[in-house]
């Protein structure tokens, strides 16, 4: 019996065209390692497309920019399926194809050179899905693919799906499921993947994007997580050539004056509630440097849960406009679904990091709204 990493390369082996897709990617390890595979299949000569169905109001992690190929990310499936509709040409020839749009039909207007068409000569017919194959990355279940899996769900059920993460909660719903809770990060799944299969294949690009990946999730290799294999990976990747000073002047020594402003408002006004265990501030800047600058507040928030243990909440306040408020969520130790304890306000993101909109000016949001969220969250962290 093939063991699960025998499974996926024979099932890559056999399938030509692949879509990669990935959730919402606030610590970049998603991002990074979708990218690295991204690059491996695309050597195996696979027609590969890459989907991020990051929510718009989620900060899009900018700083991975510089990755090979970041640039081919995709928001939404397209064209997904063909439609086709035939025509026999036996009984008569054509001289001309056009068509025409009438309100809400799409008119086929074609005239033979000779002889003439019947309605028994066309034939209509639904054509295969473009992809034959799904590798899904840190998607713990369809549905939270949102509107990406609404709208195809028929395309989901009917194509074989390669299902890998790190996470307990994952429902394990793909054909081939490979389920690492010992990996701290997606990219050393990925590393050992392709590294089992055939190390030659790992490209500088390769090697590049997983150590970012890896860098990045693990605030620089600071979280509490790590295990001997994580750096025993980060060195085989600079050994493969993987650009480590590139990749720490992009994600760690990257700040402008304008975020730096940012960060120093967030600073100032930095307050704490239950014994430090609820961090908030406010922001009242320009709203365009706050829009130019939201991975500030991730870096905030990485800053937060290295120094700052005891911290499980971390809320901002930041004016939009004269009559618009955002209020941003962070949940630092994943002991609180934010996502759920939000839903009456109609939160965009996930239950690490939440976005809430109000039509009403700063100073009522802060009395108000804010206020509301402060005590609701301090009446569950004792």
């Amino acid at each position: 019996m093939l063991n699960i990493e025998e499974q996926i390369f024979k099932q890559i082996e056999k399938s030509k065209n692949i879509l990669i897709i990935f959730k919402e990617d606030e610590d970049g390890d998603l991002t990074s390692s979708s990218l690295a595979f991204f690059s491996y299949l695309k050597s195996l000569n696979k027609n590969v497309d890459i989907i991020n169905t990051r929510d718009k109001k989620v900060n899009e992690n900018k700083s991975l920019k510089f990755l090979p190929n970041y640039n081919l990310i995709k928001n939404k499936i397209e064209n997904i399926r063909r439609f086709i509709v035939s025509l026999d040409i036996k009984k008569a020839k054509i001289s001309q194809i056009k068509y025409s749009l009438d309100q809400e039909t799409l008119n086929f207007i074609i005239s033979p050179s000779s002889g003439w068409f019947e309605d028994s000569d066309v034939t209509t017919k639904v054509g295969e899905f473009k992809y034959d194959l799904i590798i899904s990355l840190g998607v713990k279940d369809l549905e939270s693919l949102r509107k990406t899996y609404d709208e195809n769900i028929e395309f989901f059920y009917k194509t074989t799906i390669i299902n890998i993460d790190n996470n307990a909660a994952n429902e394990e719903y793909g054909q081939i499921n490979q389920i690492e809770l010992n990996c701290p990060t997606i990219s050393e799944i990925i590393y050992y993947l392709i590294k089992n299969y055939n190390e030659e294949l790992i490209t500088e690009d390769i090697a590049t994007c997983l150590l970012a990946g890896i860098i990045k999730k693990t605030k620089n290799f600071k979280t509490g997580n790590l295990t001997p294999k994580t750096f025993l990976i980060s060195s085989d990747l600079i050994n493969l050539k993987a650009r480590r000073e590139e990749i720490i002047n992009n994600l760690i020594n990257s700040k402008s004056l304008e975020s730096l402003k940012v960060w120093g408002e967030i600073l100032n006004t930095l307050r704490s509630e239950n014994a430090g265990k609820i961090i908030w501030s406010k922001i009242r800047l320009n709203y365009q440097e706050i829009e130019n600058n939201k991975e500030v507040l991730e870096d905030v928030v990485e800053e937060l849960i290295s120094s700052l243990p005891k911290a499980e909440l971390f809320l901002v306040i930041a004016q939009k406009s004269k009559s618009e408020t955002e209020i941003y969520i962070y949940s630092l130790k994943n002991n609180i679904n934010i996502l759920d304890k939000t839903k009456e306000y109609n939160p965009q993101g996930n239950y690490k990091q939440v976005v809430l909109t109000s039509n009403k000016d700063f100073k009522e949001t802060e009395q108000g709204l804010f206020k509301d969220l402060l005590n609701i969250f301090a009446s569950d962290i004792n």
